[in-house]
C-alpha cells in the first residue's frame, strides 16, 4: 500500500513539474540586467523608397559601403550538394560567410564543431562569430543550406534599423503564446541582440544546452527560449503590403499554391518582390535562382533602385 502511495505521489510530482516547464516556454518572465522588459510582439517592415530619397546621395554611398553582413550556414556532410550550391551561388553577395559542419569535411572549408546537435551547432556558431566578429560586423543572419538568400533585399531591409537595439527577426511562428523565427526561413540578430545572446550562453539555468533538458525542441525554439530570458523577442520581417519577406517554402511552390489560390494574380499572389530568403530548394534550384536574381533582365524594363550594395574589397560577389 505504502508502496503504491509513493508511486502516485511521484507521479504527481513528476507531472506538475512537466506541466511547469511547459508553461515557462510559453509564459517566461524576463528580466535583463535590472530592468524589466514587456514587449508586445510587432511586425518590422522594409523602408519605404520615399524615405531613401530623402537621403542624400553622399549619405546613400556611405551607407552602401559601411552595411556590412555576416554570414552563418550550418551544415552537416549529408549537405555537400547543397553546401556546393550556396558556396557558389549567394554566399558571394554576404560580406563574409563561413560555414560550421557538424564534423570535418575534407571537400569544403568549415569551421568544425564537432558535433551533430543543431542546437549545439549553433550556439557554438554564435559563440565562435561573437567571440571574432563583433567588432566588425552589426549584423548576422544564419541560415540552413536548402535556403537561399537575396543579400541585398536584406541589406535594404535594414537599413532604417538601429544595430544597437535587440533585433531578432525573420519568419516568426506561434506556437500558443510562444513565439520564435523560423531557422528554415533564416535568421537574423543585431550586434545587441548577439552581446546578449553572448552573456547567456554560459548560464545553463536561461540557456541550457539540449542534454539539459527533459525533452527535445529544435534548435530555432531552444535559440528564441534563451533570446526571450535576455529580453529579446521574435519579430516578423513583411513588405510595405504585408508579405513575409523571410520564407520557409520555395519559389515554385509558393507559385503552385497561388495558381490554385490566386489563378489570376500568380505572379502578384505569390511572394514578396523585395523578399529575402525561400526555402526548400535543390541544387539545380540554387542556381536557377542565382541566374533569375543576378543574371536575367528584361529589355527596356528599367528599375531605378535608390541604393546600390557595393560587394567588399577582393570579393567574388557577381
Amino acid at each position: 500500500m505504502l508502496s503504491e502511495s509513493s508511486s502516485f505521489l511521484k507521479g504527481v510530482m513528476l507531472g506538475s513539474i512537466f506541466c511547469a516547464l511547459i508553461t515557462m516556454l510559453g509564459h517566461i518572465r524576463i528580466g535583463y540586467g535590472n530592468r524589466m522588459y514587456h514587449h508586445e510582439h510587432h511586425h518590422l517592415q522594409a523602408p519605404k523608397k520615399e524615405d531613401i530619397l530623402k537621403i542624400s546621395e553622399d549619405e546613400r554611398m556611405e551607407l552602401s559601403k559601411s552595411f556590412r553582413v555576416y554570414c552563418i550556414i550550418l551544415v552537416k556532410p549529408k549537405d555537400v550538394s547543397l553546401w556546393a550550391a550556396v558556396k557558389e551561388t549567394w554566399t558571394k553577395h554576404c560580406d563574409k560567410a563561413e560555414f560550421f559542419s557538424s564534423e570535418n569535411v575534407k571537400v569544403f572549408e568549415s569551421i568544425n564543431m564537432e558535433t551533430n546537435d543543431m542546437w549545439l551547432i549553433m550556439r557554438k556558431a554564435y559563440k565562435y562569430t561573437f567571440d571574432k566578429y563583433r567588432d566588425q560586423y552589426n549584423w548576422f543572419f544564419l541560415a540552413r543550406p536548402s535556403t537561399f538568400a537575396i543579400i541585398e533585399n536584406l541589406k535594404y531591409f535594414l537599413l532604417k534599423k538601429d544595430p544597437s537595439q535587440p533585433f531578432y527577426l525573420g519568419h516568426t511562428i506561434k506556437s500558443g503564446d510562444f513565439e520564435y523565427v523560423s531557422v528554415e526561413g533564416g535568421i537574423v540578430l543585431s550586434i545587441e541582440s548577439m552581446k546578449r545572446l553572448n552573456s547567456l550562453l554560459s548560464v545553463p539555468e536561461k540557456c541550457p544546452e539540449q542534454g539539459g533538458m527533459i525533452w527535445k525542441i529544435s534548435e530555432d525554439k531552444q535559440l528564441a527560449v534563451c533570446l526571450k530570458y535576455a529580453g529579446v523577442f521574435a519579430e516578423n520581417a513583411e513588405d510595405s503590403e504585408g508579405k513575409n519577406v523571410f520564407n520557409t517554402k520555395s519559389v515554385g511552390l509558393f507559385i503552385k499554391e497561388a495558381m490554385t489560390n490566386h489563378p489570376n494574380l500568380v505572379v502578384e499572389g505569390c511572394c514578396s518582390d523585395m523578399a529575402v530568403t525561400f526555402n526548400g530548394l535543390t541544387p539545380n534550384q540554387m542556381h536557377v535562382m542565382m541566374y533569375g536574381v543576378y543574371r536575367l533582365r528584361a529589355f527596356g524594363h528599367i528599375f531605378n533602385d535608390t541604393l546600390v550594395f557595393l560587394p567588399p574589397n577582393g570579393s567574388d560577389n557577381d
